[in-house]
């Protein structure tokens, strides 16, 4: 998959020009685009980009005009559950949560900033909804719309430490669902080839061993 963040979708929208998305697929020979939504990082951003339309209203616009499968992704805040509602209810080939927990990247464009506004914006880099809130709020949605979603599955990342965490979250998800570890990825992948495939291979065994033998329960958060 192709990556784009939604204020650059927004002008390419907004200017006609989205056979340029269409030539990048082609390009890079991918699958389809994910969405990056990033509002609050690019308001951290000292260079970001100003939002101007809802992004779910952007979203509508591409899902309108294309074939190809759209992934949308939050970048490490999470979303609410009134934009988490509205997402699983589009035809998405899935939402990625990018909770609060894994890399925060309204935090990092924050301490980028050179001027007063680095210390008096600072508590808000805090807010945000982790993983075990967003498949609640999930599970609850679900099961108002009788089982299932216009959108089939999910992608949990945000505050993944290891395949416990892993073996856990997909076993409260009432979607079909993958998790992803991106930094503990690119930690090992930092040391060599090597070391990246011997922690990929004991995270993949631990993950069958946990199922194998531990049972996540589905009435209660507190069996963690």
């Amino acid at each position: 998959y192709a990556n784009l963040g939604i204020a650059q979708l927004e002008g390419l929208l907004d200017r006609g020009a989205l056979r340029l998305v269409d030539e990048m697929l082609g390009r890079l020979r991918a699958d389809g685009l994910i969405v990056h939504l990033n509002p609050m990082q690019e308001w951290f951003q000292p260079e970001g980009d100003r939002i101007r339309y809802a992004p779910l209203h952007t979203l509508r616009r591409l899902l309108d005009q294309v074939s190809y499968p759209v992934i949308v992704k939050e970048v490490g805040q999470g979303m609410g559950p009134e934009s988490l509602e509205q997402l699983l209810l589009m035809p998405l080939a899935a939402v990625d949560f990018a909770a609060a927990g894994g890399t925060n990247f309204a935090l990092l464009e924050n301490l980028r900033r050179s001027d007063s506004l680095q210390r008096h914006w600072e508590p808000l880099v805090r807010v945000g909804h982790d993983a075990e809130e967003m498949i609640g709020w999930t599970r609850d949605i679900v099961a108002r719309h009788g089982g299932k979603t216009p959108c089939p599955r999910i992608i949990i990342s945000g505050g993944v430490r290891d395949f416990l965490d892993g073996h856990y979250f997909l076993g409260r998800s009432p979607l079909p669902a993958v998790y992803g570890m991106a930094s503990a990825l690119l930690r090992h992948a930092r040391e060599g080839d090597g070391p990246l495939q011997e922690y990929l291979e004991a995270q993949v065994r631990g993950l069958e061993l946990a199922r194998a033998f531990l049972r996540v329960k589905q009435d209660s958060t507190q069996d963690r």
